[in-house]
């Protein structure tokens, strides 16, 4: 489960650091939410597509995870 935090970072961090800045107002924080659940489930359907495919490592490393996110042309989540 580590391979999935590291992908979703990024998500994590704006998350925590909106909770912060409004004193742990969930309601304040609700697109951050979001963005982090789509960006989990989206790197969550790669890797399982790339196990079926028998593709190692099951989760891309970053440069290939930059390369996804450049061939969708807008980011996905």
């Amino acid at each position: 489960m580590n391979w999935l935090l590291r992908a979703v970072l990024k998500e994590t961090d704006a998350s925590r650091k909106c909770m912060d800045e409004n004193n742990y107002k969930k309601e304040m924080c609700t697109n951050y939410f979001l963005k982090y659940k789509r960006c989990r489930g989206f790197w969550g359907t790669v890797v399982m597509q790339r196990r079926r495919d028998g593709v190692k490592p099951n989760m891309p490393t970053a440069d290939e995870r930059l390369k996804i996110l450049e061939a969708q042309g807008q980011m996905p989540y």
